[in-house]
C-alpha cells in the first residue's frame, strides 16, 4: 500500500467528495463544529500563526444579512443550507503568537510589525487553514459547498465592520440533498502537474 490511510478514508476525504450544491433539511450541531475545529487547528501554518476565524452563520436573520451579498447562482443554496461559515483572516492573528509561539516572543513585533506583510502572511496562512476545514467538514461525514462568488468587501463591511478580518471563502455545511453533487470534473494527471528535477 502506497498511502498510510485506508482506502474507505481517502473516498470519503478525496475520492467519493464533491461540492454540494443541496442539503438536506437536518442540522448541524454546535458538537459537530467543534470536533471539525478540534482537529483541523492542529495541521500545518507557518510558525503555528493560526489566523483563521470562522464565523458560524445560523439564524435566519444572519443568512438574509448575506444573501444579498452572495452571486446570485450562490443564493438559494445559501439560503437552503442548515449552515453556512464565512471563513475569514484575522488581520491581527500576530498579537496571539506570544501565547502560541512561548519560545518566540518577539516574534510577533520582529517579523510581523508590518500590517502588509501580517496581511500576506495572514491571507496564505488562513488560505491553508481553510483547506484543512473543507477536509474536517468531510471528515465529520458532512458535506461542504465553498463557495468565492460573493462581494468581499460588502461582507467584510456587514460582518466585519471594525477590519480585523476579511472573508477568504463562504462555506455552506450540511448533510447532501438530492442531485446534491454535479459529476466530477476532469482534473490533471500526474505527468502534468509535477516536475521532477
Amino acid at each position: 500500500m502506497t498511502l498510510a490511510l485506508d482506502p474507505t478514508a481517502q473516498d470519503l476525504l478525496f475520492r467519493e467528495a464533491h461540492t454540494a450544491n443541496t442539503f438536506t433539511g437536518e442540522p448541524v450541531s454546535e458538537e459537530q463544529i467543534q470536533a471539525v475545529y478540534d482537529l483541523i487547528k492542529l495541521a500545518p501554518t507557518a510558525f503555528n500563526q493560526s489566523p483563521l476565524r470562522i464565523t458560524l452563520l445560523r439564524s435566519r436573520e444572519a443568512r438574509e444579512r448575506l444573501l444579498p451579498l452572495m452571486s446570485r447562482g450562490n443564493r438559494d443554496k445559501t439560503g437552503s443550507a442548515p449552515l453556512t461559515a464565512i471563513l475569514s483572516v484575522d488581520l491581527d492573528f500576530h498579537e496571539k503568537l506570544p501565547r502560541l509561539l512561548p519560545a518566540r516572543p518577539t516574534l510577533k513585533d520582529d517579523m510581523y510589525g508590518e500590517a502588509e506583510l501580517r496581511e500576506r502572511h495572514g491571507s496564505f496562512n488562513a488560505t491553508l487553514q481553510a483547506g484543512y476545514f473543507l477536509l474536517g467538514v468531510r471528515a465529520a461525514g458532512l458535506a461542504a459547498g465553498p463557495m468565492s462568488g460573493f462581494d468581499a468587501q460588502g461582507v467584510d463591511k456587514e460582518f466585519f465592520g471594525d477590519g480585523r478580518q476579511k472573508a477568504l471563502l463562504v462555506v455552506n455545511i450540511g448533510r447532501p440533498g438530492p442531485d446534491a453533487f454535479l459529476p466530477r470534473k476532469p482534473r490533471l494527471e500526474y505527468a502534468e502537474a509535477v516536475s521532477v528535477l
